[in-house]
């Protein structure tokens, strides 16, 4: 919680003085019998009265605490600012056609390109990343941010079958380089990674890869498989039934995008492979990151407010009820 306002906040050393005035006139004015020995009273029952002679006080006190704290207008914030980070901006191209459901890599292709994307994640924590999927078309599922728990969230949901099934390479490359084409980082990054060849999209893969160099912009390509055939898994009405279907990546295709970026191309053929990329990617040069983080605040002096007006309500009542002085 912050204050608007607060310079008001100091008001609440006027408190100070009132409480010595109270004490001091409390004092002067309280009654007073002079008697020998006030042994004989020491059993007298006392009123219940005395015991709430302060109380009026005491919430007056309190009631002039919430006002001044309603003065300073108390806000709930989220804590956000401004922050300069280094990093690179990276956008993740993975590849979601249904033959990265093949079992090859463990449990299969694309939980294993997950579970590698969101460590990677977790290792690069100033950096901007953002994830672009492609099958027969493409799509940005998370521009880039810093945000990594986000972004974490959305790795997690990546699933095949959410477009249309193909293998759009090109279109790939041409929707990551436009959320990297504004970037004013000195290094950009895309990780393409695919088990396949184009066979879908209006762009080539090549000449994706050329507008990207024009734009600075460099492409680690992964392909993803074992040599030869891979298990692939078919839903029967017997239930699932495995069939070996041959491993099909354009590895010519793939070295070439990464040459003409000044990247490389990695082939996975096991889940530990896939981690080898980012070794590469650690050796980029890194810029400073303007990260500006909204602020929402919202004002929370209703509470403090209802508090001082019960505060002077009950003090009203006790002083003409209970505490009732006789004129």
């Amino acid at each position: 919680m912050v204050f608007a306002n607060i310079e008001y906040l100091f008001l609440l050393l006027l408190l100070i003085p009132y409480i010595v005035w109270y004490i001091m006139r409390r004092k002067k004015y309280e009654a007073t019998l002079q008697i020998s020995d006030a042994r004989v009273y020491a059993h007298t029952p006392k009123s219940f009265r005395i015991y709430l002679l302060h109380v009026p006080f005491i919430l007056r006190l309190g009631a002039l605490v919430m006002i001044i704290l309603v003065l300073a207008r108390p806000q709930s914030t989220n804590s956000w600012q401004n922050s300069e980070i280094e990093g690179i901006d990276i956008m993740l191209a993975i590849d979601i056609s249904t033959s990265m459901l093949a079992e090859d890599l463990k449990p299969n292709r694309l939980e294993a390109a997950k579970d590698v994307a969101a460590e990677f994640i977790n290792g690069r924590p100033t950096d901007n990343i953002g994830i672009t999927l492609f099958a027969g078309e493409s799509f940005t599922q998370c521009p880039l941010t810093t945000d990594h728990g986000v972004l974490l969230n959305f790795v997690h949901n990546i699933q095949t079958g959410i477009i249309e099934d193909g293998t759009a390479v090109g279109m790939g490359v041409a929707n990551a380089v436009t959320r990297l084409k504004d970037s004013m980082a000195k290094s950009k990054v895309i990780i393409l990674l695919t088990d396949g060849t184009n066979n879908r999209g209006d762009i080539s893969p090549l000449t994706a890869a050329e507008i990207a160099k024009s734009f600075g912009i460099r492409i680690y390509t992964i392909g993803v498989g074992t040599n030869g055939t891979a298990p692939y898994p078919y839903p029967t009405p017997m239930g699932v039934q495995y069939t070996n279907i041959p491993v099909e990546i354009d590895e010519k295709a793939l070295t070439q995008i990464a040459g003409i970026t000044e990247g490389e191309y990695f082939r996975a053929t096991s889940n530990s492979k896939l981690k080898e990329v980012y070794q590469e990617i650690d050796k980029l040069e890194k810029t400073k990151l303007n990260v500006k983080e909204y602020s929402k605040r919202q004002e929370e002096y209703r509470l403090f407010a209802l508090i001082a007006f019960l505060c002077i309500l009950l003090e009203v009542l006790l002083r003409n009820s209970i505490l009732k002085k006789i004129p």
